[in-house]
C-alpha cells in the first residue's frame, strides 16, 4: 500500500503531463482523477484544488531544473565550462519543463499567489549560480568582469529573453549551433579585437 506522500507525488507526475499538453487553463480535475486512475474525491482528499497541484507540479519541475544544473555546474571542470553548461541545460529543458516554464513566462497565470513566490525565489536561485560561476572565473583569472553580481543579473536576463526565439520551431542541429553561437558571444563579446 502507497502512503500519502507516494499518492501525492504520482498525482503530480500524472498532472505535469496533463497539464504540460493542455495547460492550466484545460485541464480539468476530471481529467487528472481519469489519468491518475482515482475517483475526483480522492484527487480532492490530496489536494484542495487545480491550483494546488499546478503549484505541486510547478515546484517539482523548478527542483528537478535545479537539480539538473547543479549536476552540470559540478561535472564541469573549468568556470567556463560551467557557465557553457548552465547555459546548455537550461535552455534545453524548456520543453520537458513546460509547467514550471509556463508559470514563470505566462502572465494569465500570475493571478496564482504561488507564481510570484516561485518566479522570484527561482531568479534568485539562477542569479547566485551564475554569480558563483562567475566570481570562480574571476578568482581564476579566467574571466575579466569587474561586477559579478550585475554580470550574472545581465547574463540570466539575456538567457530568459532568448528561451522562445531560440527554439522555436528549430531543429536539434540549429539548436546546437545556436547554443554554440550564444556561448561565443557571451564569452567573447561581439567586439572586433
Amino acid at each position: 500500500m502507497l502512503d500519502k506522500d507516494e499518492v501525492k507525488e504520482a498525482i503530480v507526475n500524472v498532472a505535469r503531463h496533463i497539464f504540460s499538453k493542455f495547460g492550466f487553463k484545460k485541464t480539468t480535475m476530471d481529467e487528472i482523477a481519469v489519468a491518475s486512475r482515482k475517483g475526483k474525491s480522492s484527487i480532492y482528499y490530496y489536494f484542495a484544488s487545480k491550483e494546488e497541484i499546478f503549484q505541486a507540479v510547478v515546484e517539482k519541475e523548478a527542483l528537478i531544473l535545479k537539480q539538473e544544473l547543479i549536476n552540470a555546474i559540478n561535472q564541469a571542470d573549468s568556470p567556463a565550462q560551467k557557465l557553457k553548461a548552465h547555459v546548455l541545460v537550461r535552455m534545453r529543458s524548456m520543453e520537458k519543463l513546460a509547467n514550471f516554464y509556463s508559470a514563470i513566462k505566462d502572465d494569465y497565470l500570475s493571478h496564482l499567489d504561488f507564481v510570484e513566490k516561485i518566479r522570484k525565489k527561482y531568479d534568485q536561485e539562477e542569479i547566485q549560480m551564475m554569480e558563483n560561476i562567475l566570481k570562480e572565473g574571476v578568482q581564476n583569472n579566467i574571466f575579466e568582469i569587474n561586477d559579478t553580481a550585475l554580470a550574472a543579473i545581465a547574463i540570466v536576463t539575456a538567457l530568459k529573453g532568448m528561451e522562445i526565439p531560440l527554439f522555436w520551431g528549430v531543429e536539434e542541429k540549429d539548436i546546437e549551433r545556436r547554443l554554440d553561437h550564444l556561448i561565443n558571444i557571451l564569452f567573447n563579446g561581439v567586439l572586433k579585437r
